[in-house]
């Protein structure tokens, strides 16, 4: 079983875990390989720690935790074993969007199965609550899933040069407006 659940601060460590997992896998050979070996585990945590507690600009965090047979192999957490998660609130650039999701990672042996739209659903019903009509992201050029937002509607509605670690490149940012559209794509099928 796959839960979907507001993030908690004891979360932290795993969310780091997961972050530092997906970035070593996404971005190989878009970002240096060094870049990509030094990613720490502890300092994604402690930055997601405060993360999980600040809830200005209606900021939030949502983990996608596994259970039982969709718990990894050798997973020993009682109540679960965290494997995804997405952040957001209110949008640093509001031209772009009223709301953000900020991150979306997931294991990679998790991806096909769903479990990242359940996360983009509960961020855009939390931007929803939160008053946002709109939301938007932004994702490298080169990011090879970035066909997802694609797939759930978002259309690209900016582009912009930037320097990560060391090196230029671009990012896009996809926007949904209205946010229904986000919550209308990322609907069960029971709902849509």
């Amino acid at each position: 079983m796959i839960c979907i659940r507001r993030a908690r601060p004891t979360d932290a460590a795993a969310i780091g875990a997961v972050h530092v997992a997906t970035w070593r896998t996404a971005y190989a050979g878009v970002l240096p390989d060094a870049y990509l070996s030094n990613l720490s585990v502890l300092r994604h945590a402690a930055g997601y720690e405060a993360a999980i507690s600040d809830r200005r600009q209606g900021h939030a965090v949502f983990v996608a935790v596994a259970k039982g047979a969709d718990a990894p192999p050798g997973a020993t957490e009682e109540g679960g074993t965290v494997i995804g998660f997405v952040s957001g609130g209110r949008s640093r650039r509001p031209a772009f969007g009223q709301g953000e999701v900020e991150t979306l990672y997931l294991l990679d042996d998790y991806r096909d199965r769903g479990v990242g739209r359940r996360l983009m659903r509960a961020m855009a019903a939390h931007l929803a609550a939160i008053g946002c009509r709109s939301a938007m992201l932004w994702v490298l050029k080169d990011n090879p899933t970035r066909w997802f937002y694609q797939r759930l509607g978002g259309r690209p509605v900016a582009r912009e040069a930037i320097r990560f670690a060391g090196q230029g490149m671009e990012q896009i940012a996809f926007s949904w407006d209205p946010i229904e559209a986000l919550l209308l794509a990322t609907a069960p099928a029971s709902e849509a």
